[in-house]
């Protein structure tokens, strides 16, 4: 990966599934050799609501509910302190909608956990109109906590397979560059897809069913463009192992079904349909609301403004021009003692009981020395 100055930023509201977001950027952090900052919006009623007393925010008490966010910093960072990751520590004040997008600027990429309603996750994702993944200076990733069956998914620590959804737009292709950069860094196979609307989607090429020749035919001629575009990385990453497919279908439908097979779903969130098209779209019915795996999104404004600032496309999120945090109005950076191994352990039974099972197994094999089997479970076996 491109070894920026600039940092990893993760939002936590207390909720198991911000704690879930502050252990994948802390791996992601720890990895890339990248510095994590934690910041926490403290002036919502239903942020706070979610892990404590919510009466302070009709009754106005501020320092109370600054209390109560340094608190759940303080566990925040317990959860990247076990993973080696020593982690600074912002309080957001207000909206946080406005203030992230402006945070955005500062950062290699910003982590937020998703829960579906209620919480910063609504703020940040709930409308197109102030979607951070839409307005975002640098890219984002969405972790999800549990699937469509509120089932707890499982997240490894280890990157091995990655996907990115790919058209012809410069959002499409600067998703591409981004999938294989962050492929490369671990190491992992990268899938690319394209998917074709052929029929009975919007857009569809055909009002009726086509045959199994036309459909073969299209899915061909896509397939050989799909190649050109990805033959360029080929060369610049000779021991990445890349995979294209065409697939039939809705971008949506397609890369959600890929997020139960990769451990990352890459795409552009800028344009009228294909891959592009779906983070804009409503979220209740989007990728981000149902993916399996974390969503890499990599922002349209993201790729305008540095387009527009230095007349190409941006190669990593340093390109963008960095904003002084005491020029961000609401932003306070402030110091948080770590919580305590107890509360980290607790954090992390919750956020992913399937991985402390696993290390009890592990446990198990090695104290009576018996040979190691791969236990599998309802999503560890996924990832």
């Amino acid at each position: 990966m491109n070894m920026d100055n600039k940092a990893v930023l993760v939002g936590v509201d207390g909720t198991d599934a911000s704690y879930k977001a502050v252990w994948w950027a802390a791996n992601y952090a720890k990895h890339a050799g990248l510095t994590l900052q934690i910041v926490c919006a403290y002036s919502l009623p239903s942020y706070a609501a979610v892990s404590f007393d919510a009466t302070y925010t009709a009754l106005g008490d501020d320092a109370v509910a600054h209390t109560d966010a340094q608190e759940i910093l303080s566990r925040a960072k317990a959860i990247a302190d076990e993973q080696g990751v020593d982690a600074s520590t912002l309080i957001v004040t207000g909206d946080p909608s406005s203030v992230f997008v402006e945070l955005s600027r500062n950062y290699n990429l910003i982590v937020i956990g998703n829960r579906g309603k209620g919480g910063l996750a609504e703020r940040l994702l709930g409308t197109t109109s102030s979607s951070l993944p839409a307005y975002a200076y640098c890219p984002i990733v969405v972790v999800p906590f549990t699937d469509d069956s509120d089932q707890i998914l499982h997240l490894s620590n280890v990157i091995t397979k990655v996907v990115v959804g790919s058209d012809e737009s410069k959002w499409g292709l600067k998703a591409l560059e981004i999938s294989a950069e962050f492929a490369n860094s671990w190491n992992a196979e990268l899938t690319v897809l394209s998917a074709v609307p052929v029929y009975g989607a919007s857009g569809g090429m055909f009002s009726m069913a086509p045959s199994k020749e036309d459909t073969d035919r299209i899915i061909e001629s896509y397939l050989d463009d799909l190649n050109v575009r990805v033959e360029p990385l080929r060369r610049q990453y000779p021991n990445l192992m890349i995979h294209t497919e065409v697939v039939p279908g809705s971008a949506v439908d397609t890369l959600t079904q890929a997020s139960s097979e990769n451990d990352v779903v890459v795409v552009g969130s800028r344009g009228r349909g294909g891959f592009t098209g779906l983070i804009l779209g409503s979220t209740s019915q989007g990728l981000i609301q149902h993916a399996t795996s974390p969503v890499y999104v990599v922002p349209r404004k993201y790729v305008e403004v540095a387009e527009r600032d230095m007349g190409t496309l941006p190669t990593s999120p340093a390109d963008v021009p960095s904003m002084a945090l005491e020029d961000i109005e609401g932003v306070q950076q402030v110091e948080v003692p770590t919580g305590s191994q107890q509360q980290a352990e607790e954090i992390d039974t919750a956020i992913d009981p399937f991985r402390r099972h696993d290390e009890a197994q592990d446990g198990e094999s090695q104290t009576d020395d018996s040979p190691q089997t791969d236990e599998s479970h309802p999503q560890g076996d996924q990832k």
